[in-house]
């Protein structure tokens, strides 16, 4: 029965660090092609879109500029991914980026980037993606039991923070599938033609004429 549990442990870690999932579905362009004309809808869209997933830090609109229009840019603050315990929350799509932010510490950033094109505007969205680095786990009694011998004055009415303390974040890449996620609701937000790599319903075929057939119906008796 043991050797039964710890084989079933063994394969969720194995399937949690190598996810048999995909990560991403790739049908969405990024950057993504819009032929808005209107520059401030545009603008608001991205915003109001980029705001349900992450608190807004800086924006930098796009400015004309000598009769040039300017890149625009958003960047967000970093923001402690979604749990599993947390479903009204977007940044962590479902499967193995939510597993992976339920059980370890994640954060994510995102940064998008508006530039003008031949046809409208490119809209270019990055989600970076980090794991937390500290010092040692949490409820680790690892040296509690180990006397010091520096001479330190210790003084018990100080009040002292126990948990681990967070010495940086490791860079893990970028969360493709949350920028799709992200693309894919500017998509629909900005009536384009959203390709989900779902077969469309087939529209009913009109009956065929006579004509078409090559059947004549007899003509009714008079």
């Amino acid at each position: 029965m043991a050797c039964g549990i710890g084989s079933s442990i063994l394969a969720t870690g194995c399937a949690l660090m190598h996810p048999s999932e995909k990560q991403a579905v790739i049908w969405a362009d990024n950057p993504l092609s819009v032929t808005s004309s209107d520059r401030e809808y545009l603008w608001n869209q991205i915003v109001d879109t980029v705001d349900d997933y992450f608190p807004i830090q800086r924006e930098e609109r796009i400015r004309q500029s000598n009769g040039i229009l300017t890149e625009g840019r958003i960047e967000t603050r970093a923001t402690v991914g979604a749990t599993v315990l947390e479903p009204w929350r977007r940044d962590s799509t479902p499967g193995f980026e939510l597993r992976h932010a339920s059980l370890q510490s994640i954060r994510r950033r995102a940064i998008v980037r508006i530039w003008p094109s031949n046809e409208g505007y490119q809209i270019e969205v990055t989600v970076l993606k980090e794991l937390e680095e500290v010092d040692r786990p949490e409820f680790s009694s690892g040296g509690g039991v180990v006397f010091r011998h520096d001479g330190t004055l210790v003084r018990h009415n100080e009040v002292t923070d126990d948990r681990p303390h967070t010495l940086s974040w490791i860079p893990l890449g970028r969360d493709l599938s949350l920028e799709q996620q992200i693309l894919a609701e500017l998509k629909a937000r900005l009536d384009q033609q959203t390709d989900l790599s779902i077969p469309l319903p087939t529209p009913p075929m009109a009956p065929a004429s006579r004509f078409q057939s090559g059947i004549s119906t007899p003509s009714p008796i008079r």
